[in-house]
């Protein structure tokens, strides 16, 4: 069973930094390309970052230059870095693992951040 768990979201000022955490139980992580979604109320879930399994990148639009994706497979784990935080940023993050080989895809339970003052 393949669980993500997410953390590190909360309440910040905008201008604020935070970093999020998903803890991957995932016994060949190395073979998961990883990402960060968001879901702000009454809007669609879109793609925050993504990862590969060999560490190309891409962010959308929105957070390019702010957010940084990074994963650390000796540790099952992926980060999202936020930097300069907005109130647009407000949502909850969630995070996603998908197989390489198209033999899973999974989502965490997502974690709450707030941009606020």
């Amino acid at each position: 069973q393949v669980q993500l768990v997410e953390s590190g979201g909360g309440l910040v000022q905008p201008g604020g930094s935070l970093r999020l955490s998903c803890a991957a139980s995932i016994s060949t992580f190395r073979l998961y390309d990883m990402g960060w979604y968001r879901q702000a109320p009454g809007k669609q879930r879109e793609l925050v970052a993504r990862i590969t399994n060999a560490g190309s990148t891409n962010h959308a639009d929105s957070v390019k230059g702010r957010f940084t994706i990074s994963r650390d497979n000796a540790k099952n784990t992926v980060y999202l870095q936020m930097n300069s935080l907005k109130p647009e940023d407000t949502a909850v993050y969630y995070c996603n693992a998908r197989n390489v080989l198209n033999q899973g895809d999974y989502w965490g339970q997502g974690t709450q951040v707030t941009v606020s003052s």
